[in-house]
């Protein structure tokens, strides 16, 4: 249930890929392709098999990172002091002093771009009070959004017994990262960059910023049991698709591994935009102060369709004849259902644009009087 709550569609349609031919250049055990909006799998191979993920395990700590952040709880400007544990990391970091204060701006670019352990520690102590505390937050995330797979022991993806999780479960806390905190972007996108007033040098890990067109993110690992992890993110043509690779045997067969399945997902699948073939007629109101009320459509839908049906998209109205007053803004009118090929993928309500008074007596008598007066006339 929590993996189908995960992927359920919020405000927009689901459609049932048919998957096309593998990549052929997909050479890494385990990988997944889902599409961001829809979170609609568009390909997928040993996708729950469990591995360490290594660094790409920092994409939870973001995400926790940037919730504190929307919520008010924490601020971009707040300055985190490196703790002795912080400091103690090793791996990739940016040799943190004990006692030294960076922003949190600084430290989330410093994790995302060449993933130092330190400042995810020293972040997820300031957050949390201490790393053991945060870990606790980020494994009660992954559960609350349906990563039955995965189970963090830090906030680092340092080796540690037990410390695992699966492509699926990283696309779908890749998907809550991008899809919920866009603004990850003005960090994941940055591929040469420096913190310390210039004296500290960063580029990005993620060597897709640099040569693939439209990617946008999001996370390398590696260690020695890992082996080499990705999760790669792209847009083009405002579809966003997220690639995830686990347990490569060498970094280029992990970012061409990601890349085929990018490139895949480009070639072959579209978000197409849906909008009711006519004009939604007005409902009549009985015993209204108005004698009717538009109806539109709740919410927005985007179908995610194969290319070569694009134009397989169609609408039918459903509408009740008449309401009666009062109407409240938002009361349900009717459906506009959504059809591909004949075969309804959707159905999107259709609510009063605003409210609409009931006659008073006075208002019902006068209404009669003026209705006499025009048949007498």
């Amino acid at each position: 249930m929590k993996r189908m709550t995960a992927l359920a569609l919020a405000l927009l349609c689901l459609l049932p890929m048919r998957a096309y031919a593998a990549p052929a250049e997909i050479t890494v055990p385990s990988a997944i392709l889902m599409e961001k909006t829809t979170g609609s799998i568009l390909y997928e191979q040993e996708t729950t098999a469990q591995y360490e993920p290594a660094s790409v395990t920092k994409i939870m700590t973001l995400l926790l990172v940037m919730e504190a952040i929307d919520s008010g709880s924490l601020g971009w400007d707040d300055m985190v002091t490196a703790s002795p544990h912080a400091i103690s990391m090793g791996g990739s970091q940016i040799w943190l002093k004990e006692n030294e204060q960076m922003s949190v701006r600084d430290m989330v670019k410093a994790v995302t771009v060449v993933s130092a352990n330190d400042c995810a520690v020293a972040l997820a102590e300031h957050v949390a009070g201490s790393e053991p505390a945060f870990v606790e937050r980020m494994n009660q995330r992954a559960a609350e959004l349906g990563m039955d797979r995965t189970t963090f022991k830090n906030c680092t993806g340092l080796p540690a017994e037990g410390h695992l999780t699966c492509a699926l479960d990283i696309a779908l806390m890749s998907r809550e990262l991008i899809l919920n905190h866009p603004s990850i972007r003005e960090f994941t996108t940055i591929w040469m960059d420096t913190l310390r007033d210039g004296e500290f040098q960063l580029s990005n890990t993620n060597k897709l910023i640099f040569y693939y067109e439209g990617a946008t993110g999001l996370k390398t690992g590696f260690t020695d049991t890992a082996l080499y992890c990705l999760s790669a993110t792209a847009e083009r043509d405002g579809m966003e698709l997220i690639a995830v690779v686990m347990h490569a045997p060498t970094s280029n067969d992990r970012f061409d591994s990601a890349k085929a399945l990018l490139s895949y997902g480009f070639a072959n699948y579209a978000l197409t935009p849906v909008y009711p073939d006519q004009a939604i007629p007005p409902v009549a109101v009985l015993l209204g102060e108005r004698d009717t009320v538009q109806p539109v459509t709740a919410r927005e839908c985007t179908v995610l369709l194969e290319k070569s049906k694009a134009g397989a998209v169609s609408t039918q109205l459903e509408l009740c004849e008449s309401v009666e007053a009062p109407v409240e803004p938002g009361q349900k009118l009717g459906e506009l259902k959504v059809l591909v090929d004949g075969e309804q993928v959707d159905a999107i309500d259709l609510i009063a644009a605003d409210g609409v008074e009931r006659l008073s007596i006075g208002g019902i008598f006068k209404r009669f009087l003026n209705t006499l007066f025009l048949q007498g006339a």
